[in-house]
C-alpha cells in the first residue's frame, strides 16, 4: 500500500506520483537480476535524469527542479524503498553536485552543472581513504600546483560509482596544515592516470559499485578547483549534512519496503486456522515495525524543513541519520523473522534488505560519529 504523504504543493504531489510510475515501470522489474549480477543500474539513472528527478534540489536555472530538500527527500524514498542501490545513488550524485554548486564560480556553474542535474553525467564523491575514514582531516593524497594545473597523486576509498561515474568531486591535500590544507576538485572521469581499482566484494549494495580511485600524475587544470586553496574540508563537511538526510530518506525507504512485504505476508500466511498477522505476538512485532519506520520519516522530514528554512540543521541531520538507519536494521531484521524460514532465503527480498541497511548504519559517517556530533552540540 503506497505511503500516505502530505506534500506542500500539488506540484510535489504530482512529482511522487511520477517517481511512483518509474519506481513500477523501469526499477521494480529490474531490481532482482541487477542485484543478482552485481550489474550496475546506469540507465536508470539517466532516466531518473531524464524526468527531472536527479537534480530537484538544485535551481532551475541550473537544470534542477526548484525543490525544497522536504519534497526531494521523498522522492529518494519512493527510489530505494524499491531498489536501494538506486536510492543510494541518487543521493550521492546529488552530494556530488553540491561543492559545485555551492562554491564553484557563476561560470563553472552554468558550464557543468545543467547536464549533472540533468543526469548525462553520473557523479562520484571522493573524500574516504583506507586510513582516514571518520577523519577526514588525516587525508595524504596529494594535489600541488604546478602552474594553471594541479597533479593529484593517492588513494580514495569507498567510492561510491567508482570506474561508472562520469565526473568525480574529489577532496586533495594542498599543504600540509591540517584540515585547512585540503581543497576541492571536480575532476572528469577520463582524466589520465585516474583509475578505478577493483570493485569491492560487498555484502549488500550488489548494484552500487564502490572501488577505490587511484590518482596516478592526474592533471586538473586550476578552472576546476572549487573554491579557494584550503576550503575543501568545509566543503565536504556541509554537504555531508545533507547527504546524510539522503541516507536517511534512503534507510526509510528500505525499511518501508521491508515493511509492506512483511505485512503482505502476514495477511496470507495461516496459522492455526488464522492469518499470522491475527496473532497478537506477531501483530505487536509489526506494530513496532511501523512505529518504527513512520518516526524515521517524520525524524528526516523535521530537519529537511530547518534545513529548508535556511535554519542550521546539523544536529538534526545527524539525528535524522541515526534514528533512520538504526530503526531500518531493525525494521528489515524483523522482517526475516516475521517471515521465518522463508525470510532467510532469496525467494523474498526482506534478506537482501536486511544486507543492505547495515552499511548505512557505517556511510556518511558512522552512528558513532553521528553521537559525537550530537553530543557536541549539546555540550556547545
Amino acid at each position: 500500500m503506497p505511503v500516505e504523504r502530505l506534500m506542500p504543493t500539488e506540484e510535489s504531489a504530482d512529482l511522487i506520483a511520477l517517481t511512483r510510475d518509474i519506481v513500477a515501470r523501469e526499477l521494480r522489474p529490474r531490481v532482482d537480476e541487477a542485484e543478482r549480477t552485481a550489474s550496475f543500474p546506469r540507465e536508470v539513472f539517466r532516466t531518473l535524469g531524464r524526468a527531472g528527478l536527479l537534480g530537484l534540489p538544485y535551481p532551475e536555472e541550473y537544470g534542477g527542479g526548484g525543490q525544497p530538500y522536504e519534497v526531494y527527500l521523498q522522492v529518494v524514498e519512493e527510489i530505494a524503498s524499491a531498489w536501494a542501490s538506486v536510492g543510494v545513488g541518487t543521493s550521492v550524485h546529488a552530494l556530488s553536485c553540491f561543492g559545485l554548486f555551492t562554491a564553484g564560480t557563476e561560470g563553472q556553474k552554468q558550464q557543468w552543472l545543467p547536464d549533472m542535474l540533468g543526469g548525462e553525467l553520473l557523479g562520484a564523491y571522493c573524500l574516504s581513504e583506507a586510513h582516514a575514514g571518520s577523519d577526514p582531516a588525516a587525508m595524504r593524497t596529494r594535489a600541488v600546483r604546478h602552474g594553471d594545473e594541479y597533479v593529484i597523486d593517492g588513494a580514495k576509498a569507498w567510492t561510491t560509482h567508482g570506474g561508472q561515474a562520469d565526473f568525480y568531486k574529489v577532496m586533495a591535500r594542498t599543504s600540509d596544515d591540517g584540515g585547512r590544507g585540503i581543497s576541492c576538485f571536480l575532476v572528469p572521469a577520463d582524466t589520465p592516470g585516474l583509475v578505478a581499482d577493483n570493485p569491492e566484494d560487498k555484502m549488500g549494495l550488489m548494484g552500487s559499485t564502490t572501488t577505490t580511485m587511484l590518482f596516478d600524475g592526474v592533471r586538473v587544470p586550476l578552472e576546476r578547483r572549487l573554491g579557494d586553496e584550503g576550503q575543501g574540508l568545509p566543503i565536504a563537511l556541509a554537504g555531508l549534512d545533507s547527504g546524510r538526510l539522503g541516507i536517511a530518506a534512503v534507510a526509510t525507504g528500505v525499511a518501508q519496503g521491508a515493511l509492506d512485504v512483511a505485512v503482505a505476508y502476514a495477511r496470507e500466511r495461516e496459522s492455526f486456522g488464522r492469518p499470522i498477522i491475527e496473532h497478537q505476538g506477531l501483530a505487536f512485532l509489526l506494530a513496532d515495525m511501523a512505529a518504527a519506520v513512520e518516526s524515521a520519516r517524520a525524524t528526516y522530514l523535521a530537519a529537511a524543513r530547518l534545513k529548508d528554512a535556511g535554519r542550521p540543521f546539523g544536529r538534526q541531520a545527524a539525528i535524522a541519520k541515526l534514528v533512520a538507519t538504526d530503526n531500518a536494521m531493525r525494521v528489515t531484521t524483523d522482517a526475516v523473522q516475521v517471515l521465518g524460514g522463508a525470510g532467510y532465503t532469496k525467494d523474498f527480498p526482506v534478506e537482501r534488505y536486511m544486507r543492505e541497511v547495515k552499511v548505512m548504519q557505517i556511510f556518511e559517517g558512522t552512528n558513532q560519529i553521528q553521537r559525537l556530533v550530537i553530543s557536541r552540540t549539546l555540550a556547545r
